[in-house]
């Protein structure tokens, strides 16, 4: 809006979940009201699986029967239908003009791909109505309608995906995205450690924190903050803490190697056994057929390392049915390690230090952690592990970089 910044501001399950947290998203719009602001909520389902309106909860109803991805879509939606219903609702009740919205009656377009939806595009004209008419927008998250009028899913968090795009839609002035912690931490504080909240993040470290098992932002969102151009925060629903700001302002940040530590569990490690063939020409052939066909099986690969008749790479344990099918039409011999976590040192400080790689080890050897494989970029080094010793693998990282001091 040319007269009012806008703002998006997006709700996770555990602020629309309770009438504390409905009344804590009125008091925040309010205050957004009152600067002068143009706000836009997003939210996501009511709560966690247990709870009556959660995505999880509402799926168990047909998880026992034969399946229908367009129809589990369906669904999956309405948990975010409620939710955007309910506080629409509740903002009226402290005298904010309110509409609830459908992602479709947003304008968010998708492609086809039912469960883990990519945003297409965006028509903003009903959303930009609703503003010109002053009234707050109240849009389900996680949700858009494909070419062919299907109703779609964005995938696991995909209410902040919902929230960036938005954002770059109506060209916002910040992108607020609340939750139940002061901000992104420098590691899961599950894990035990003196886990600290970030002033700044850049958006390269959110990006490479969520794709390695962050779940303070979903990975498309993560990767919307870093191409978008956006001006995102992440913050408390439940308090005045100023959250961490997503921002390419490294010179205002202490210069360090490190910034924060991701972790994922459930992994497994396949090793394939290619045939066996003369030169590496075969071998590269061998492993091309393998990444197609783990491709036109929707299988994403991770950790991949080619050495020569054998590959090695990760998956997610509860791919390992489709990976194991797939090799058993090409009719490659293989074996399976369950039970492994993976531990990423995030930061883009690392980039052109020496020495990095053996603190992390050293780290690693003194706590008796056994690192069975590594994969490393610019801006990230991953350590597969057992996955009993993660939390030991992240408290000692943690430790070594100095992060409690972030």
């Amino acid at each position: 809006m040319a007269d009012r910044p806008v703002i998006v501001m997006k709700f996770g399950g555990t602020s629309v979940g309770t009438e504390e947290g409905r009344g804590a998203i009125a008091e925040r719009v309010t205050e957004a009201l009152e600067l002068g602001n143009a706000p836009v909520i997003v939210v996501s389902a009511m709560g966690r699986k247990g709870a009556p309106y959660a995505t999880d909860t509402l799926l168990d109803l047909i998880a026992d029967l034969p399946g229908d991805a367009r129809e589990r879509d369906l669904l999956a939606s309405t948990g975010e239908i409620i939710s955007a219903v309910v506080v629409a609702h509740r903002l009226r009740s402290a005298g904010i003009a309110a509409r609830a919205m459908t992602g479709a009656e947003a304008g968010i377009g998708t492609d086809d791909c039912h469960g883990c939806a990519s945003v297409a595009d965006i028509h903003p004209g009903a959303l930009l109505a609703a503003l010109e008419a002053r009234l707050v927008p109240v849009v389900a998250g996680f949700q858009g309608i494909s070419e062919d009028g299907s109703i779609t899913t964005l995938g696991r968090g995909g209410s902040d995906t919902t929230a960036c795009a938005l954002g770059v839609a109506l060209d916002a002035a910040s992108v607020e995205i609340y939750t139940d912690v002061d901000g992104v931490m420098t590691a899961d504080p599950r894990t035990g450690v003196p886990a600290a909240v970030l002033d700044t993040i850049l958006p390269e470290e959110l990006y490479q924190m969520a794709r390695h098992g962050s779940r303070v932002v979903h990975t498309p969102a993560a990767e919307l903050a870093l191409t978008g151009g956006l001006q995102v925060r992440v913050r408390n629903t439940y308090s005045h803490h100023p959250g961490t700001r997503v921002a390419d302002i490294a010179a205002l940040r202490p210069s360090s190697v490190a910034t924060a530590i991701s972790h994922a569990t459930s992994i497994a490690r396949v090793r394939v056994t290619l045939p066996a063939g003369e030169g590496s020409a075969a071998h590269t052939a061998a492993q091309a057929r393998v990444y197609r066909a783990m491709a036109d099986a929707g299988v994403s690969l991770d950790m991949f390392t080619p050495a020569g008749e054998v590959l090695i790479f990760t998956v997610p344990q509860d791919a390992l049915g489709v990976v194991q099918g797939v090799l058993a039409r090409l009719a490659l011999s293989f074996d399976v390690r369950e039970g492994l976590a993976k531990v990423t040192l995030v930061g883009a400080g690392m980039h052109g230090v020496p020495g990095v790689m053996a603190r992390l080890a050293e780290a690693l050897d003194s706590a008796g952690v056994h690192v069975l494989q590594t994969a490393d970029s610019h801006t990230t080094i991953s350590v597969l592990v057992p996955a009993e010793d993660a939390n030991t693998a992240v408290a000692a990282l943690h430790d070594r970089f100095e992060l409690a001091d972030a």
